[in-house]
């Protein structure tokens, strides 16, 4: 099976955004299948170009056995809402032709990744030219979160962007989400169940696994091995309601044995330098190798997963994967009534949005009661055992491809 990505974001290295299409495309190619990729040059999180490519040009690399064709994109230094639409758009028009002459390799899906929507359209039409099944995959949902979060505002402009956005998602043969509340809002959007499939972020559970040690990173920080470590490890970004960890430390401060630890890069990471150059128990550590991620999971006693009230039903954020194959309990800033909180409350605590007494109480009785938190731990990786297992996940995914292409859709959106 001849399978085309299009994808903004195309991590070589699996790390960072864009490392699941990575994954995503090394995995299906292993199963003897044919991948090509149509992607940015890596930017993100810092925002910044790689120092390896060059604006405006385009690149054709080969990597584990995927060809990769890299379009130029604009990149802003202060990305803001018009700015960030431009950005994308900049993709979008980039790689139209990029697209369109993968029509001579004839695929047989073509798998587009949102965001970027604004690449839907070329998605979909190359799919129609190429007789091949398009596939839409909703990441977030970005018209929501901009408006939601007031990246875009205006309530006319609002109603035309969902409006483009219902139109277009009612054109794919299928779309695909990462939570069940996500696919309930497929629905909502006017998909139909036997045309949606749910696509959860995965790990990979060989490679995350529970420390059997203390992990490495302790030593190299000058944490005790006896502190409890109250961790947050991803994209330091606006969706995820971030200066509620510093104003908890600040609460913990009268707690020496307590120690925070964010680890990551993104345009908070300044901000976020700032307050905790005036914090004596928040340590900040730079995005870390792959090969170290199970290390530096396991650092933690427990992870933090922080979200803004305004997002988070909106997107279900990728990195909780590896928090819960670590083994280590969560602590997450939602409603009750959200995917995160139905994923968390098995394994960790939920405490609302942007509560900082609330989240320091919380880390206080995990620290406190060392029993909780290895029972709560043992819930998470059984949980990512059972529901996030990358071999299950993509397997699944390989499974309804063939099915898409060769004979009638399986379809799936019980979560």
């Amino acid at each position: 099976m001849k399978i085309l990505l299009y994808s903004v974001n195309f991590a070589p290295e699996p790390v960072g955004i864009g490392k699941y299409s990575g994954e995503m495309a090394a995995w299906l190619v292993a199963q003897g299948h044919e991948v090509r990729v149509v992607c940015a040059p890596p930017y993100y999180p810092e925002w910044k170009l790689d120092k390896a490519y060059q604006p405006g040009r385009y690149y054709r690399q080969r990597w584990e056995n995927v060809t990769v064709f890299r379009a130029p994109l604009w990149v802003p230094k202060q990305p803001g809402g018009l700015k960030r639409i431009l950005h994308l758009a900049s993709f979008a028009i980039s790689s139209f032709p990029v697209m369109l002459s993968q029509c001579l390799w004839r695929p047989d899906v073509v798998f587009t990744v949102a965001p970027a929507l604004i690449c839907a359209p070329t998605g979909y039409l190359t799919a129609k030219l190429c007789n091949a099944k398009s596939w839409l995959h909703v990441q977030d949902f970005e018209v929501d979160v901009a408006f939601q979060m007031g990246l875009l505002k205006g309530r006319r402009l609002q109603n035309l962007a969902l409006a483009m956005e219902r139109w277009l998602y009612c054109r794919f043969d299928m779309l695909s989400s990462i939570s069940g509340n996500m696919i309930k809002q497929l629905l909502a959007k006017g998909r139909t169940r036997e045309n949606t499939f749910l696509f959860p972020n995965w790990v990979d559970i060989d490679h995350v696994t529970p420390l059997k040690t203390v992990s490495s990173y302790r030593a190299e920080l000058g944490i005790a091995p006896e502190a409890t470590v109250a961790m947050f490890s991803g994209t330091l970004g606006g969706k995820q309601g971030l200066m509620v960890i510093p104003e908890a430390a600040k609460l913990l401060l009268h707690r020496p044995d307590i120690v925070f630890v964010i680890c990551g890069n993104g345009a908070f990471k300044p901000l976020l330098q700032a307050v905790a150059d005036k914090l004596p128990n928040l340590k900040l550590l730079p995005l870390q190798p792959f090969d170290r991620l199970s290390d530096l999971l396991g650092m933690a006693d427990v992870h933090l997963l922080p979200q803004s009230q305004d997002a988070e039903d909106l997107v279900l954020p990728s990195k909780l994967s590896g928090m819960l194959a670590s083994g280590r309990p969560v602590i997450a800033t939602c409603r009750m009534d959200t995917e995160i909180a139905n994923v968390v409350s098995q394994c960790g605590m939920v405490v609302e949005p942007a509560d900082s007494a609330a989240l320091a109480q919380a880390i206080e009785k995990l620290a406190d009661h060392p029993e909780l938190r290895l029972q709560l731990g043992l819930n998470a990786r059984h949980y990512a055992e059972s529901h996030v297992d990358s071999d299950s996940v993509l397997g699944r995914l390989e499974d309804e491809l063939e099915a898409q292409v060769y004979g009638e859709p399986i379809g799936a959106t019980s979560s």
